[in-house]
């Protein structure tokens, strides 16, 4: 009698505890990382689950990497969730939140800087930098980069003169900073060399960064409504409407990650698994804390 083979379970375990692994070298990295800027990474909120959370994603969302390429990629999230403090939490004018992003884009051409988020990216700049790639990619991470923070600051700014309809804030989806660390990831890793084709990642990594968007705000509704924060299900009168606005957004990605497998299908395969795991990690908890 034949058929498929039964799947090996320690073989499966032993997949699970690779990954893990990659996970485990992730977060130490991160701990050492922002041990090396205490004034940009206090030990409250940027705590040691949160460095295990996002060297987790990274781990299951990329698992054919090694812990040195995902190493940057982590550092490239940690940025994301320290600009994310910094707006959201640290500033109090609208000339406050211009200055972080002035600071950014000026590192990402080329300058040096004196302040703590600035010497953070200047490194991590300069390590991306080191891909044969980035010459030809950088002008996409820079245009990512400017999209995410100009989100951030219409956020910022809507969060003190009204709210945004739905339709503006899930346009606005770049706050996340989802698709800016995926270029990072993309042209350090090297697993993209033209920009043709990061176009095209970036297009579907943006339908996916709104699933995120979603997905996150169903995930840390309680918080949100405790900190002021806006979410989605604050702009809607029905919250079931959220629900049903992720789950067509996550059908649409299907079909553009489908698409997309033909022609880079590591990458899509790496869109496919951020999405599934993120996903399952904000139906039980937040990055940032308890719920």
């Amino acid at each position: 009698m034949t058929g498929v083979p039964a799947p090996d379970p320690i073989a499966a375990a032993a997949e699970q505890g690779r990954v893990c692994a990659l996970a485990a070298h992730g977060q130490r990295a991160l701990r050492k990382a922002a041990a090396a800027h205490p004034e940009l990474f206090p030990g409250e909120p940027f705590d040691a689950t949160l460095f295990s959370s996002i060297a987790s994603a990274m781990a299951f969302s990329a698992p054919w990497h090694t812990a040195a390429e995902l190493a940057v990629t982590n550092r490239a999230v940690l940025w994301g969730f320290a600009v994310d403090w910094l707006v959201d939490h640290q500033a109090t004018s609208r000339a406050e939140v211009d200055r972080i992003a002035g600071t950014c884009l000026d590192v990402l051409d080329g300058a040096g800087a004196d302040d703590p988020l600035g010497r953070f990216l200047v490194e991590l700049r300069d390590d991306v930098a080191a891909a044969p790639g980035y010459h030809a990619l950088r002008g996409q991470w820079r245009a990512t980069m400017a999209r995410t923070l100009d989100a951030m600051a219409r956020e910022w700014t809507w969060r003190g003169t009204g709210r945004p309809t739905l339709a503006e804030y899930l346009a606005n989806a770049d706050n996340l900073a989802a698709t800016v660390v995926n270029v990072a990831h993309w042209i350090h890793t090297g697993s993209v060399r033209d920009a043709a084709t990061l176009d095209r990642l970036i297009e579907v990594g943006d339908e996916v960064q709104r699933a995120l968007r979603l997905v996150n705000d169903l995930g840390t509704h309680r918080r949100d409504v405790e900190s002021g924060d806006l979410n989605a299900l604050l702009l809607v009168d029905d919250p079931a409407e959220i629900e049903r606005r992720f789950a067509e957004q996550v059908d649409l990605c299907r079909v553009r990650l489908a698409d997309l497998a033909g022609e880079v299908p590591r990458e899509a395969d790496f869109l496919s698994r951020q999405l599934g795991y993120t996903t399952g990690f904000y139906r039980h908890t937040d990055f940032w804390g308890v719920r």
